[in-house]
């Protein structure tokens, strides 16, 4: 149904704060954002990687937010597109953009730890702005990539720190302290309290650790168009035991 101005300006308001800044009828939803329009000008510097015709594809979108990535996937004609996150305001917002949009995207309330309960994989998964709000980021890599990542994986993180990815020994040994105070070997900045005045925010890698993180989780990294997004392929079983998955747990004699 059409919305006036008047309406979605009251719905807008309601609905806020706004973390997403989306352009409905005419009306910005978070137009003082400190990042500026986000994310709108992250998605423009890698939105010709994704296929623009996704007719017959299916989306996750892990940690919609306000749902801005789902709807522009439906918009691209995916077939379907489920849109999940763990906070009821975020659903409501993602509901009314959505609806202002005309965009039939589907929305649930779920953790990326319990991804498993979809029973099902998709062909993209987008997996953006996530990790960093983690306390145990690995762990949803593994489960990401085990339960639900059919063909692609869109990710992104906030990254810190050095910006350079240099290639590492198979081992080290164990006198090796040096190695530790480079800048570019792979570091994961554990955020005690809060970064960003955000309490969710715990941890901040840089580039070698987001890059060695997705390997250890059995992504091959295939493109990296924007510098916080990588476009990731499953290749492998995770690297040693890996995460004890829920959907599975682990047998005891």
């Amino acid at each position: 149904m059409p919305f006036s101005s008047e309406e979605i300006r009251r719905q807008v308001e309601a609905l806020g704060p706004w973390f997403q800044n989306i352009d409905l009828g005419g009306i910005a939803t978070a137009p003082d954002h400190y990042l500026g329009n986000y994310p709108y000008e992250k998605w423009r510097k890698f939105a010709d990687t994704i296929p623009t015709d996704l007719r017959g594809r299916t989306v996750l979108d892990i940690g919609c937010n306000a749902g801005f990535y789902s709807i522009e996937m439906k918009r691209r004609g995916a077939d379907r597109v489920l849109g999940v996150d763990f906070d009821e305001s975020y659903l409501a917002q993602a509901k009314f953009a959505a609806d202002v949009a005309g965009t039939d995207i589907e929305l649930r309330l779920l953790s990326v730890y319990d991804v498993a309960a979809l029973g099902e994989k998709f062909d993209i998964v987008l997996f953006m702005g996530v990790l960093y709000h983690l306390r145990h980021p690995l762990l949803a890599l593994d489960l990401v990539r085990e339960h639900v990542v059919g063909d692609l994986m869109v990710f992104q993180s906030m990254q810190r720190g050095s910006s350079r990815a240099p290639s590492l020994e198979e081992n080290y040994p164990f006198w090796n302290y040096d190695l530790f105070d480079s800048p570019d070997f792979p570091k994961l900045h554990f955020i005690e309290r809060r970064y960003a005045n955000d309490p969710t925010n715990w941890w901040i890698p840089n580039r070698a650790c987001i890059e060695g993180m997705l390997r250890s989780a059995g992504f091959e990294i295939t493109a990296h168009p924007e510098d916080e997004v990588y476009l990731c392929h499953p290749a492998s079983a995770p690297q040693g035991e890996a995460a004890v998955y829920p959907a599975k747990g682990r047998q005891h004699d």
